[in-house]
């Protein structure tokens, strides 16, 4: 029997030598359950060799030859016609190979997965934590700072901020009536650019003209606020700014304190183009009790018809009780100018 089972008995010729001193001879070359057998030609036994213990000499080239492991001096050189013996060893070497442990290959499994851990770490989790950490460390005056900077690169698009000295002072009093969540929260009226409201870092909100100039009543741009200010408390304008700039952007506000001026002009276009999410009605509701607005003006601003926005004047929260005036009829109409007529 043969160490391989579709062969009963296999026997080929080759050429031997014990030695490198040594002659080559003749011999006859059969696999038995565990070694390959050396014989002269008269069937005397010269060599038993291993079949766990062969290694080749020339690997993909004829004739082959092959020697014990560990004696690279031993060798026997069988001719390319006799391929079913040379196919036989190889099959036997291979199968040999595949059972032999191979701690490099592990090594390099362990170290592949340790890499791939490492990138999943650097492309999903670290952008987010350092965002999360910026948000965390960044202080009030840095986020104000941040939103004039900001304030530059939108002021390209929505001309500089109204100023009338009136206008202002009336504008004045209605952010204190209104303030940010963190401080009073500046607000700015623009002639353009900005479809109703949208707020920067720091708590400041832009304004578009049409909402003190189209309507009778301060309520409605209140509304606009009150709706800004939730959003700003819903996602933190700084963190959606962070958001689109990216790790970069991130990374060195941390290091250096600062936002390239190129990731601050991308996010201005950014936001100036987007559509304003709107929050929830219960939400709505509940920030219009809180800085005591009326929600009716707002709800049919949003929809003239009043269709749509039935639940925000239904629940209206000061339907029959009005609470304090936003603004006296001379400051509503000093704001009204605040862009000059």
């Amino acid at each position: 029997m043969t160490a391989l089972s579709e062969y009963q008995r296999l026997e080929a010729s080759g050429l031997w030598r014990a030695s490198p001193e040594d002659q080559r001879s003749d011999v006859i070359v059969s696999i038995g359950e565990s070694s390959l057998v050396i014989c002269n030609i008269r069937e005397k036994p010269l060599a038993h060799w291993s079949l766990a213990a062969i290694q080749r000499a020339n690997p993909g080239r004829m004739p082959a030859i092959y020697h014990p492991d560990g004696d690279p001096g031993e060798t026997l050189e069988l001719a390319e016609d006799e391929d079913a013996m040379i196919e036989a060893i190889e099959k036997l070497r291979a199968a040999v190979e595949r059972r032999r442990p191979h701690p490099g290959r592990l090594r390099l499994v362990m170290l592949g997965a340790s890499f791939l851990a490492v990138v999943a770490l650097a492309v999903f989790w670290l952008p987010g934590a350092a965002r999360h950490h910026a948000l965390t460390v960044v202080p009030d005056v840095k986020r104000a700072e941040i939103g004039a900077d900001l304030m530059g690169h939108l002021q390209r698009i929505t001309g500089p901020a109204c100023r009338s000295t009136e206008g202002r002072t009336a504008l004045n009093r209605l952010a204190r009536r209104l303030p940010a969540p963190r401080g009073p929260g500046r607000l700015d009226v623009v002639r353009s650019g900005v479809r109703t409201t949208i707020h920067l870092p720091g708590g400041t909100i832009l304004i578009n003209r049409t909402l003190v100039e189209d309507h009778e009543e301060p309520d409605v741009v209140a509304g606009y606020i009150v709706a800004e200010r939730l959003r700003a408390q819903l996602t933190d304008p700084l963190d959606d700014l962070l958001s689109h700039a990216g790790f970069r952007a991130t990374f060195r506000l941390l290091t250096t304190g600062q936002i390239d001026p190129a990731s601050l002009e991308a996010y201005a276009q950014h936001l100036l183009k987007r559509p304003r999410p709107q929050a929830e009605t219960d939400s709505l509701i509940e920030a219009f009790g809180a800085w005591r607005v009326r929600s009716t003006p707002y709800a049919y601003a949003l929809d003239i018809s009043g269709e749509s926005t039935l639940p925000l004047i239904e629940a209206d929260p000061f339907a029959g009780d009005a609470p304090e005036p936003l603004l006296s009829d001379a400051d509503w109409l000093r704001l009204q100018g605040i862009c000059g007529g």
